[in-house]
């Protein structure tokens, strides 16, 4: 009998061993989170260059990783700063304020830029490029929460060439680094501290921005090869100040004077390469995951957007530098490999919006598209309003394809406001490339669920919007000659990748719609945190909840 308790006792001591042991792995967090965001990056660029890439990059997150195939930005515009706000917050820019790169505020009388921050100065770099911080983004962000979750263990560090990809994902409490192309040193704000820390300072003496201008850029491969692209010689891309054309090879050193000196290397494949040097350089001088806790590192690749913008989604350029990255990535994860350890680290990457094709490239080919010239359209919008109400000045800004009225002088003119936005919004329709007008009156009234009125509604803001917010055309652009951009909430600019891969991630894939503000909470779930406070993302159960 004795015995037989005996091994009772020793049985259920076990169980209960397992089931700590369980319970505690079931809360363990990864070393590393590294999160990528590639600027101006579609979805489609996973399988247009798929054939050029190597197996350690882009390959080896769609073949190791778990991607969401249909991942889309909810809402508009589609710009850079409202990206990186929103997949960090896992909110839109309705909630954590950060309507657009850059937006007009009537109290200032002024336009704002989304990081800028007046309380702050610069610490390196140069004193322009130093008032930036987080502090627009009205919300918090996982990087914020996994600070909280560890009571600021964690350490948490964004990188980015420019300032908005790196201090917003960073969120409100970790460490941002930005490039400064006037002085070609990474550098941040008081905000971030009173000085640098050494491993940023010896980064910078290393000078790699001359090393890097002082060669040409030539294609990797035999440009022949490059049949995903259209003629590297053609009407529809924007070259650099001085090039008469925009063709192969790009000689920098003879380039740079007229074009940013320094600053200009964000506009070639080695803005990326420079960016993760810098990461690199993060990894080692802040021992990421090394120490006991789960750190993140925030990167974003922001040359992909410069090239992206000055050649189009159609260039031998694009093709080159998405080319060129693979490589770098294959030997970035390689190197997280051999430091944290393979299985040990999370990642996930995503785009903090998609791009538009050349119009010029679309009218060639006969598919309709076209540019609004909001000069125009303002010059006639002003002649309107003073024919119908009078003489004034009636139009305040016209900005962000939204119209901004004069609330004081309608006030004292007792104009019925609503009844103004109605006006606008009519007169507007009547010129070509303008699809669709709403008014803030309705924004702020009705609950729209679907289609393009939501995606307005979710990047409006009750403060900070518009009176009267457009809509164009598919395909149509404002004032675009050569070269293209972003903004629209058409597919082009709004489907993106959504991928993780790595720790406590299992192969595959899923073609159910999915929004950027998903990444957040599904991070959140993941390192066991809160969700950002203001998130209204939801988790990507197909990648939790894998048996």
């Amino acid at each position: 009998m004795k015995l037989y308790w005996s091994l009772l006792l020793l049985c259920l001591s076990f169980v209960g061993y397992s089931q700590t042991t369980n319970s505690e792995k079931s809360l363990e967090r990864p070393k590393l989170v590294v999160g990528i965001v590639v600027d101006q990056m579609r979805q489609e660029y996973f399988y247009k260059y798929h054939d050029r890439y190597g197996e350690g990059g882009f390959k080896r997150l769609m073949d190791q990783g778990f991607m969401m195939k249909n991942g889309h930005y909810n809402y508009i515009p589609t710009y850079t700063g409202p990206g990186h706000a929103s997949v960090y917050t896992g909110a839109t820019p309705a909630t954590h304020g950060v309507i657009a790169n850059d937006w007009y505020v009537r109290k200032l009388g002024r336009t704002v830029y989304c990081a800028e921050d007046s309380t702050v100065s610069a610490v390196g770099g140069s004193e322009g490029s130093g008032r930036i911080s987080p502090r627009n983004m009205l919300s918090t962000t996982i990087t914020d929460e996994l600070q909280f979750a560890t009571n600021k263990r964690s350490k948490v560090v964004g990188i980015a060439i420019k300032d908005r990809g790196a201090a917003l994902p960073a969120g409100h409490l970790g460490d941002a680094y930005w490039y400064d192309g006037k002085t070609g040193e990474f550098m941040n704000s008081t905000y971030y501290g009173e000085s640098l820390p050494d491993w940023v300072t010896a980064f910078n003496k290393r000078e790699l921005p001359k090393k890097y201008l002082g060669q040409t850029w030539e294609t990797i491969y035999p440009i022949e090869t490059y049949i995903q692209s259209v003629d590297d010689d053609n009407e529809f891309e924007s070259p650099p100040i001085g090039k008469e054309a925009p063709v192969f090879p790009y000689i920098l050193p003879e380039l740079m004077e007229n074009n940013g000196g320094l600053g200009m290397i964000s506009g070639t494949p080695f803005g990326n390469t420079l960016t993760l040097d810098m990461a690199y350089a993060a990894l080692s001088g802040e021992q990421l995951g090394k120490r006991g806790e789960t750190d993140f590192l925030a990167v974003s690749f922001s040359s992909t957007d410069y090239v992206g913008h000055a050649f189009g989604p159609s260039s031998i350029e694009l093709e080159d530098t998405y080319l060129r990255l693979d490589r770098e990535l294959a030997a970035f994860f390689e190197h997280l490999d051999k430091e944290i350890g393979e299985g040990e680290y999370l990642v996930f990457l995503t785009a903090d919006h998609g791009v538009a094709d050349v119009v010029r490239y679309m009218q060639h080919e006969r598919v309709p598209a076209g540019s609004l010239n909001t000069r125009f359209v303002l010059t006639q919008l002003r002649g309107y309003t003073n024919e119908k109400y009078g003489e004034g000045d009636w139009i305040e800004n016209f900005s962000n394809e939204q119209v901004f009225l004069n609330h004081t002088l309608i006030a004292e003119k007792e104009v019925d406001l609503v009844a103004m936005q109605n006006d606008i919004a009519e007169f507007l329709l009547r010129f070509d490339g303008i699809k669709e007008t709403y008014i803030a009156n309705d924004m702020r009234r009705h609950e729209y669920t679907s289609g393009r009125k939501n995606l307005l509604q979710m990047g409006y803001n009750h403060k900070a919007s518009g009176d009267v917010l457009l809509i164009l055309d598919a395909a149509w652009l404002t004032n675009s000659t050569r070269g293209t951009t972003h903004g629209t909430g058409y597919t082009y600019d709004t489907h993106v990748p959504i991928v993780f891969y790595g720790w406590n991630i299992q192969p595959g894939s899923s073609s159910r719609y999915a929004a950027v503000t998903d990444i957040a909470p599904t991070l959140s779930i993941l390192l066991h945190t809160r969700l950002p406070n203001g998130a209204t993302g939801q988790p990507i159960g197909e990648i939790l909840d894998r048996e």
